[in-house]
C-alpha cells in the first residue's frame, strides 16, 4: 500500500522554525521526485519546494526562497522541509507529493502520490 505520511506541523510564533517530514512506503522512493505543496483557507494550492530524484536539483517558490530548505534521505524513504523565519502568511496545510520523474516541478502536474497533509499555523 502506497503511503506518504507528513508530520512535524504545529503552532509556532512568527520568526520560529519547524521541520516537516514525509515518510514514504509502498513504492520505490528513490525513483521519485518529491515536492511540498501548501493550501491556505480560501486560496489555491501552491507549490512550495521540490527536489529531484537524486537531490541534484531543487526549486523554491519565491515566497519561501532563503527561508525554507528541502532535503531527502533515500535510505530512510523520507523527505524533509526545514522552515525557518516562519511568518503568518505561511499558515496552511502542507502536503508532500511524489512523481515518477527524475526532475521535480512546483506545478502539481504528474504527482501521483499525495499525503494527507499537516497543519502549520504561525501566530503570536
Amino acid at each position: 500500500q502506497v503511503q506518504l505520511v507528513e508530520s512535524g506541523g504545529g503552532l509556532v510564533q512568527p520568526g520560529g522554525s519547524l521541520r516537516l517530514s514525509c515518510a514514504a512506503s509502498g513504492f520505490s522512493f528513490d525513483f521519485y521526485a518529491i515536492a511540498w505543496f501548501r493550501q491556505a483557507p480560501g486560496k489555491e494550492r501552491e507549490g512550495v519546494s521540490c527536489i529531484s530524484r537524486s537531490t541534484g536539483g531543487t526549486e523554491y517558490a519565491d515566497s519561501v526562497q532563503g527561508r525554507f530548505l528541502i532535503s531527502r534521505d533515500n535510505a530512510k524513504n523520507t523527505g524533509y522541509l526545514q522552515m525557518n523565519n516562519l511568518q503568518p502568511e505561511d499558515t496552511a496545510v502542507y502536503y508532500c507529493a511524489a512523481r515518477g520523474y527524475y526532475y521535480c516541478s512546483l506545478k502539481g502536474d504528474n504527482y501521483v502520490y499525495w499525503g494527507q497533509g499537516t497543519q502549520v499555523t504561525v501566530s503570536s
